[in-house]
């Protein structure tokens, strides 16, 4: 049986509040059978530090990745990861992080490639949850490994591919969720990141430009469902929520961020997340690059 609802106002707003939980929701439902807490960071030493009791740890990079391909884990491997966490096909999954959620969005974005029904994020993640001086632990739970169903992933429903974005240049919205700096070609990364050896700097042609950081309150939770719309919808990027649209980042965990905003907070139905992002673009041979503040024209050769 999924958990209860978050009846939080602000929740309930959305598209879709079975998707959103507060930190207040989540204080009163830790511990509850068949709700799992999963911490997925950027700083993958940061679990260590002290995290949500009864929580377990996702690794992004060593756990969610394929070894060798550029790719993620495939249905053998991704059962075997949940059904290790203690994770069932009908377990309600909390996920948080730090980063205001990227690498929890990031990671719930990988399980709905998989089809799990009840991944929720926790609004404000780990930040929001340590500032209001809730309790946390370094005691790493030993959850009993449980069966968890091998499904095939789906890269089609939710995911965008090179060629994906190329068919879709003029054809529908892409947004481009990085910074200024990176979405003109100043910068070729994050400012304050490591350089990431991108050959070329600039934009996916007719991309538009809308941070993520633009969809996050003060506090680091999503802003309310009105203020979201007045972003990307009338009176801001001027989507509608029968768009097909893709968004890309670097390497696709801030638009994930933008991907779960557009999908289950708005209520979009077809949104796809473009992973290869920029550090695939960006060094692909013979893709268009537009460069400075102009979202550009579709190229007459893809046409």
């Amino acid at each position: 049986m999924p958990a209860p609802l978050d009846t939080a106002e602000k929740i309930t707003q959305y598209a879709h509040p079975d998707r959103l939980v507060s930190t207040d929701w989540l204080a009163q439902h830790l511990g509850q059978a068949g709700i799992v807490v999963v911490e997925s960071d950027e700083d993958v030493l940061l679990y260590e530090t002290g995290h949500i009791p009864g929580a377990v740890k996702i690794d992004w990079h060593t756990d969610l990745n394929d070894p060798d391909t550029r790719d993620y884990i495939d249905g053998k491997g991704f059962a075997q990861l949940l059904g290790s966490k203690g994770i069932g096909r009908d377990t309600t999954i909390v996920v948080y992080g730090d980063k205001n959620n990227w690498w929890a969005a990031y990671a719930a974005w990988v399980f709905t490639l998989f089809g799990h029904e009840d991944v929720r994020l926790l609004d404000g993640g780990r930040g929001k949850w340590i500032a209001e001086g809730r309790e946390v632990t370094t005691d790493v739970p030993a959850p009993e490994a449980v069966e968890y169903p091998v499904v095939e992933r789906d890269d089609v429903t939710i995911r965008a591919f090179k060629e994906d974005v190329l068919a879709h240049i003029g054809n529908g919205p892409l947004v481009d969720i990085r910074s200024p700096q990176e979405y003109t070609g100043e910068r070729l990364h994050i400012p304050d990141y490591p350089e990431e050896g991108v050959l070329r700097g600039g934009h996916i042609p007719t991309a538009r430009n809308v941070p993520w950081a633009t969809a996050v309150a003060e506090d680091g939770t999503y802003k309310s469902r009105e203020q979201l719309e007045a972003i990307y919808q009338e009176g801001g990027l001027g989507l509608a929520t029968d768009d097909e649209v893709v968004t890309y980042c670097r390497i696709g965990e801030r638009s994930s961020h933008t991907w779960f905003a557009l999908t289950y907070l708005l209520g979009f139905d077809k949104v796809r997340n473009y992973d290869g992002s920029w550090t695939e673009w960006g060094n692909a041979v013979r893709v268009p690059i537009v460069k400075g503040e102009e979202a550009g024209e579709a190229p007459a050769s893809l046409n």
